[in-house]
C-alpha cells in the first residue's frame, strides 16, 4: 500500500455520483464492502511493520470516515431528488384487485340445508335477532318465573317498560311472527343466530 492508493481511493469517493438508491448501494459495497476497496487497504495495513502502522493508521480511519461521509451524503442526496420528481405510479389508475376469501363453513351447510327444503317446498323465514319478550316468551306459554327468564341466561337489552327487548335465544320468535301473518297451511325453516 502506498499514499497514492489512499489518494486515489478519496479521489474516486470525491467525483462519485450516484442517481439512485441502488447507485448508492453499489457505491457503498465498492468501498466499504467485506471485498470493498477500504476493506482491502485495511487487510494490507494489518501485514504492515509497527513503524508503517503508524503512518498509515490515521491516515486510513480518516479515508473509512470520509468514504461513511460520502456515501450517507449520496444516499440524502438521492434521496431528496426522489421526494421532488413527485409520486413514480400513476394514483389515478385503479388499484389491485383483493383477493376475496371464502365462506365460512357454518354458513355452507347452512346453504346445503336450506337448498334440501326449499325442494320440499318450504319458505325461509327470518325475523328480528333483538325481539321483544312476547314473541320470545309470552306466545310460547313460558310462565314468568321460568328459568329461561334469568338474567344470567338471557341477555335483556331493555328491561324498563312491560315488554323488554332481548337478544332472541331461539328461532320460535320467528315462528310465532309466521304464524301471526301467514295463513295455514304453512311450511317455513327458521334457520338463524340466536344467543
Amino acid at each position: 500500500m502506498k499514499k497514492e492508493d489512499i489518494e486515489r481511493v478519496l479521489a474516486e469517493l470525491g467525483e462519485l455520483k450516484c442517481k439512485t438508491q441502488k447507485e448508492v448501494e453499489d457505491a457503498r459495497v465498492r468501498f466499504l464492502g467485506k471485498k470493498g476497496e477500504v476493506t482491502a487497504l485495511f487487510d494490507e495495513f494489518r501485514t504492515f511493520d509497527k513503524d508503517m502502522k503508524a503512518e498509515f493508521g490515521r491516515t486510513l480511519n480518516e479515508l473509512k470516515q470520509k468514504a461513511q461521509a460520502r456515501i450517507e451524503e449520496l444516499k440524502a442526496t438521492v434521496g431528496d431528488g426522489d421526494s421532488s420528481d413527485g409520486p413514480k405510479h400513476d394514483l389515478s389508475m385503479p388499484g389491485d384487485p383483493l383477493e376475496l376469501g371464502s365462506r365460512h363453513p357454518v354458513s355452507i351447510v347452512r346453504q346445503e340445508i336450506v337448498d334440501i327444503f326449499r325442494k320440499f317446498g318450504y319458505d325461509v323465514a327470518e325475523g328480528p335477532e333483538v325481539e321483544d319478550d312476547y314473541h320470545v316468551f309470552e306466545a310460547l306459554n313460558f310462565p314468568p318465573n321460568h328459568p329461561a327468564r334469568d338474567m344470567q341466561d338471557t341477555f335483556f337489552v331493555s328491561t324498563g317498560h312491560p315488554n323488554p327487548l332481548l337478544l332472541r335465544t331461539h328461532t320460535s320468535s320467528v315462528q310465532v311472527r309466521t304464524m301471526e301473518n301467514m295463513k295455514v297451511p304453512i311450511r317455513v325453516i327458521c334457520p338463524g343466530r340466536v344467543l
